[in-house]
């Protein structure tokens, strides 16, 4: 996963080293599974992303890790 939309949020992957950045941004909230914190991961609602230079920084941080990130052993066997 890049970025993609879960319901009216974004659904967000960024570098990990990036956690303490992104979490300050208006509309972040941290992705939980299974009650832990997924680093990297996160939500952010609509207002953070509806200012059009905050909506490409969005895009720009998920699109540059994306570069670098590696697939994940469930995505690797379908």
């Amino acid at each position: 996963m890049c970025i993609n939309v879960s319901h009216d949020n974004l659904m967000c992957r960024y570098h990990p080293d990036l956690e303490d950045e992104v979490a300050e941004k208006k509309g972040f909230s941290p992705m939980i599974m299974k009650g832990k914190q997924l680093k990297g991961y996160c939500y952010v609602e609509p207002e953070g992303f509806q200012k059009p230079e905050d909506f490409e920084y969005w895009i720009k941080i998920c699109l540059d890790y994306n570069k670098i990130a590696k697939v994940s052993k469930s995505s690797k066997n379908k």
